[in-house]
Formats: C-alpha cells, sequence, structure tokens
C-alpha cells in the first residue's frame, strides 16, 4: 500500500515543521502550505488523502478552505482536520458544520494528534472500500459509493458527515438511534464532540430533504421512519 499523502496548512512554519517531522517519522507522505489559497490550488492538483487545517490565518481562513473544499465534488470526500488555538463550543460546531471531521486544539498533542489521523484515514479507506447499494427509501435515493442523495429525480448536496448520518440512520430505518450511537458510528469514539453537534447535523439534513423523514424521540435519539 502506497504512502498515504497528507497535507499540513498553517502559517507558523514551527508548528508545520514539528507536525511535519512527526508525520514523516510515522510513514506519511507530507506536503506543506502556508496559506489557504495555496492549500486548495494543492488540493486541487493533488488530491491528498487528508488535509490538517489551521483555522486562524490571513487572507483566506480554514472555514473558508474547508467551505471551498466541500463544494467541490472531487475533493469534498477529502477528511479535514481542524488546528486550532480557539477552545470554545461555537468554533468547533462551525468547523463540524462545514464538513470537517475533526477539531484538535493547540498546543497540540502530537500523540492524539497521530491516533487521530490513524483512525480518520482508516475510516475513510473502509468507507471507498465498502461497496454498498443504494439506499432507496421515501423518494429518495442515497448511494454511497458516490456520495449522492437525489430526491425526485433532483440531486442534494451533502457534507461528508451528513450524508454519514442520514445513510446510517436510513439503514437503521424504524429503530430509534441514541445520540450516543450517532457519535460513535460517525465520528469515532476516541474524538471528542458533543450531542448538539448531531442536532446540529440532523437540523441541516431535515433543511435539504424534508423534516418529515427523520423523527425526534425525545430525550434519546433519532428514528428514520420506515
Amino acid at each position: 500500500m502506497s504512502k498515504s499523502h497528507i497535507l499540513l496548512v498553517d502559517d507558523e512554519h514551527d508548528i508545520l515543521d514539528l507536525i511535519e517531522y512527526n508525520l514523516i517519522k510515522q510513514g506519511y507522505s507530507v506536503t506543506k502550505a502556508d496559506s489557504g489559497s495555496s492549500a486548495l490550488a494543492f488540493a486541487r492538483e493533488h488530491h491528498p488523502d487528508l488535509i490538517l487545517l489551521d483555522i486562524m490565518m490571513p487572507g483566506m481562513d480554514g472555514y473558508e478552505v474547508c467551505s471551498h473544499l466541500k463544494q467541490d465534488p472531487s475533493l469534498k470526500n477529502i477528511p479535514v482536520i481542524f488546528l486550532t488555538a480557539r477552545s470554545d463550543e461555537t468554533s468547533e460546531v462551525r468547523g463540524l458544520d462545514l464538513g470537517g471531521d475533526d477539531y484538535v486544539t493547540k498546543p497540540i498533542s502530537i500523540s492524539k494528534l497521530l491516533s487521530r489521523i490513524k483512525a480518520l484515514l482508516r475510516r475513510s479507506r473502509g468507507a471507498v472500500e465498502k461497496s454498498e447499494e443504494p439506499i432507496v427509501i421515501h423518494g429518495l435515493e442515497i448511494d454511497r459509493e458516490q456520495y449522492v442523495v437525489i430526491k425526485n429525480g433532483n440531486e442534494i448536496r451533502l457534507p461528508r458527515k451528513e450524508f454519514e448520518v442520514l445513510y446510517f440512520l436510513a439503514r437503521h430505518k424504524g429503530k430509534v438511534v441514541t445520540r450516543q450511537v450517532l457519535l460513535d458510528e460517525i465520528w469515532g469514539n476516541n474524538i471528542y464532540v458533543v450531542d448538539r453537534t448531531v442536532d446540529v447535523h440532523i437540523r441541516k439534513i431535515r433543511e435539504k430533504i424534508g423534516d418529515d423523514m427523520i423523527e425526534t424521540i425525545k430525550g434519546v435519539g433519532y428514528r428514520f421512519r420506515k
């Protein structure tokens, strides 16, 4: 298997060098970028396997870079881990809403970062390798091979995490799925995100596919109706 290629984006060169050194020691191929615009240009040309993306950068910040990535059909499935000095919940939820897969605060624990990278790459490869038939239900076609949702003939664009939540609920239609199960299955149990993250994703899914397909089971979780 070829080396996983990681794009590392930060305007602080000492952080770039430190993380690059540790990633190379683990056998990864690494490309560094010190601006959002150069990172986006590189991603469009080379399609890295994962992107470590600082939020606070001059010019195009990490949020804007992530937004551009997730709007591009050829790039939207690249996992993104945000790196930031911000530890408030609002910043984290914003990053996850934009389609980010994880959120690591500075000062960075290298061992924790490496663990999260491994877990995210493993899930990403598993999603690509797993071949499953599209789910067709209530006028929706949910195609995991293409990461596409079609409703009444119209294609609906969902960020990766929203798609995974919808797919998981639809695959378990009629069953109540707790928030914790969704967090463990979609984000992984070694990644810290809060229950509110699930609620935000459900709200956004409903805005795109309609309010009548996913029921809220108060105090427990959600259920995709049969």
